[in-house]
């Protein structure tokens, strides 16, 4: 393996047919020691994207294989930032895979590195996936009170209550669907005293990004979104609302 890519090194970062790179194919195959080869050959490697844009930072994440998660983040940090096809952070992976032990390593990784990148902290336990869920809407939806302490840890009160594209926030959720009437109780009360609020709740406002989404897609547009569509509009458009988000 490792000979055919010294020969012709972008065969490292080629994808088969069916969307592997061969360092999905070691971490899928077990091949430790080819791993860490491909790692010394090429650190970028952690960031290569296969099917549904899965790197090997999420393979590891998926499966709770610590020294290797951690490992990749001591390589190349920055791979912490890459999303799947679908907007899911490593965060969203770790506690959709029921992997706590990995999101553990993430959150304490994270915290340690806060001061390089602080944006960080703020951006990735509260990104939203295409759905509009957070981690914490996520582990509510899958009733993980230990996670929800974690992350209430770090989370402020905006993010606390954002809503998903139903409009639903992580209380709304683990109000309405209790798979476990403990464990929801349990959750219940720890975001209420962290300010927890229904999307509902007067205290917040009407309007959120799920909304803007949702309106986007009715087939009736306004006038102001058939002028935004004009040719020469598009990209300006695109440019302001940008600049306005970040």
């Amino acid at each position: 393996m490792m000979e055919m890519i010294k020969l012709k090194p972008t065969f490292a970062r080629k994808l088969n047919q069916a969307g592997f790179s061969p360092m999905h194919l070691a971490l899928q195959n077990h091949r430790t020691h080819a791993v860490l080869r491909l790692l010394r050959f090429d650190e970028g490697l952690v960031r290569v994207k296969g099917r549904e844009d899965l790197t090997p930072l999420h393979h590891v994440v998926q499966n709770e294989n610590l020294n290797l998660l951690k490992k990749f983040l001591e390589v190349f940090p920055e791979a912490i930032e890459d999303m799947t096809v679908r907007d899911e952070t490593v965060f969203h992976l770790s506690v959709k895979n029921d992997m706590f032990e990995a999101f553990q390593v993430l959150v304490g990784w994270l915290m340690r590195r806060w001061y390089e990148s602080p944006r960080w902290e703020k951006e990735l336990l509260s990104w939203p996936d295409i759905d509009g869920n957070t981690v914490l809407h996520i582990a509510a939806i899958r009733n993980r009170p230990r996670v929800v302490n974690v992350l209430l840890e770090h989370m402020r009160r905006d993010q606390i209550n954002a809503k998903n594209l139903e409009g639903l926030t992580a209380l709304d959720i683990q109000s309405q669907y209790p798979w476990n009437e403990r464990q929801a109780d349990k959750i219940i009360d720890m975001l209420s005293k962290a300010g927890g609020l229904s999307g509902s709740s007067s205290s917040l406002p009407n309007t959120s990004i799920s909304s803007f989404h949702i309106e986007s897609l009715k087939d009736k547009m306004s006038r102001s979104q058939k002028w935004a569509t004009r040719p020469g509009q598009v990209r300006r458009v695109w440019y302001i609302r940008c600049v306005t988000h970040f």
